[in-house]
């Protein structure tokens, strides 16, 4: 197998995101096991930077034995974008035609990106592209949609319902998913009948060590607490877990506490301020350690395709609260019997005093849900798995290509 092409619109070792930690993940692994492999990505710093800023230079470098090539990100129209990004935020189905393609063409987008893949594609045996509703992805899989693999990373939301990214995904060489929920939402809304799609799920880091009792003494807290972890955003449905937070110490009269972990601001109402501790982000050890303290991990989110923190907590042995409207999370805390879900107040107050009051059924979730995750998705199970199925997409397209040639030269003899 010759080498693959990892595409992302930014790529860096010390940025944030859950698209750009697995890939940083799944490059070390899948390098370290011997597969041949360079990342493809524009000049621009992360998500959070302005897109049309090449905040890195342009050429190849080599970082943790990983070669990246950055591209030039193109100047685009931002005003423009974020006109018609608005409607799919609220919603405003369906786009026209023309409002289709100001998103593609206006969000951050390299044409030296791609006239590289589409002139150097004969060098690689794949290219896989990860997240789905970039430039970088839609533009780059149309030079080379023979050997193009897609890591979507779909929620069911808006933008997934473009018809630009229908015609083109529907017919790259692969696909892979987190989880099978994805996998269904994707068989509904995309033509897969000749995609090589597969669930393969995401590589987790297992060998975290943790301390409950260090971050109590770190910290001060003595008392049961539920833990958020993650960004703190309307996007991450974080107001739903305040307000039920809320709702929930005005109707019960315990010293349950709300501690939340990670970056952004969020308003507190005052009465409530006693009972959470925003401790902001926090250095890695003392995130496991609040993981093992937990009461519960709650993940309100419904927008994820696999959720990196409920597989943390379970690690660290402690049960998680999602919701029920998320299909994916709701998928893994019911395969793994390694939490409960709740749908509206009433439900999560429930499963809080559950837990509360059945501390050893609490601990067994625990337990499952961590012998889930050494199970499925411990890097050398997912390593293993992304190797056998990209040869075999690799192969297929070897054959593909061979039988294109047979085909031309028997044509020709005619």
């Amino acid at each position: 197998m010759k080498k693959i092409g990892f595409v992302i619109p930014w790529f860096g070792f010390d940025i944030p995101g859950g698209a750009e930690a697995e890939l940083k993940g799944l490059v070390l692994h899948l390098s370290e096991a011997g597969v041949p492999l360079e990342v493809l990505t524009t000049c621009v710093h992360q998500f959070q930077s302005d897109w049309s800023h090449n905040y890195h230079r342009a050429g190849t470098t080599v970082e943790k034995g990983i070669t990246v090539r950055r591209f030039k990100a193109r100047r685009r129209d931002e005003d423009g974008f974020n006109r018609v990004n608005r409607k799919l935020m609220n919603h405003e189905l369906p786009l026209t035609d023309q409002e289709e393609r100001t998103f593609v063409r206006e969000m951050v987008n390299s044409p030296s990106l791609y006239r590289y893949i589409g002139e150097h594609k004969d060098e690689y045996s794949l290219f896989v592209f990860i997240p789905y509703m970039f430039g970088t992805t839609y533009f780059g899989i149309r030079q080379c949609m023979e050997k193009a693999v897609l890591i979507p990373c779909f929620h069911d939301e808006s933008y997934v319902y473009m018809r630009c990214f229908k015609r083109t995904f529907s017919k790259a060489a692969g696909m892979i998913f987190h989880a099978q929920p994805e996998a269904d939402l994707a068989a509904r809304v995309y033509r897969l009948d000749h995609v090589n799609a597969r669930v393969l799920g995401e590589g987790v880091y297992t060998e975290y060590t943790y301390d409950a009792a260090r971050f109590r003494r770190k910290y001060g807290i003595d008392q049961p607490f539920i833990l958020y972890a993650g960004r703190k955003d309307v996007g991450k449905n974080i107001y739903t877990l305040i307000n039920y937070f809320h709702e929930y110490k005005y109707r019960n009269d315990n010293q349950v506490k709300l501690a939340l972990i990670g970056g952004g601001e969020v308003k507190i109402p005052k009465d409530l301020e006693q009972d959470v501790m925003d401790l902001g982000f926090v250095d890695a050890q003392d995130k496991f350690d609040a993981y093992g303290a937990a009461l519960v991990l709650c993940q309100p989110s419904i927008n994820e395709s696999f959720s990196l923190v409920i597989m943390e907590s379970w690690i660290c042995g402690r049960p998680v609260l999602v919701h029920d409207r998320c299909k994916v999370t709701k998928h893994f805390a019911k395969a793994s019997g390694g939490g409960l879900y709740f749908g509206d107040y009433f439900e999560f107050e429930g499963a809080v005093n559950y837990l509360l009051e059945h501390p050893l059924a609490a601990d067994a979730m625990g337990r499952s849900g961590q012998r889930f995750v050494m199970e499925n998705f411990a890097w050398d199970v997912i390593t293993d798995k992304y190797i056998s199925y990209f040869e075999e997409v690799a192969k297929g397209v070897a054959d593909a290509a061979g039988k294109r040639y047979r085909s031309k030269e028997y044509n020709e003899e005619v």
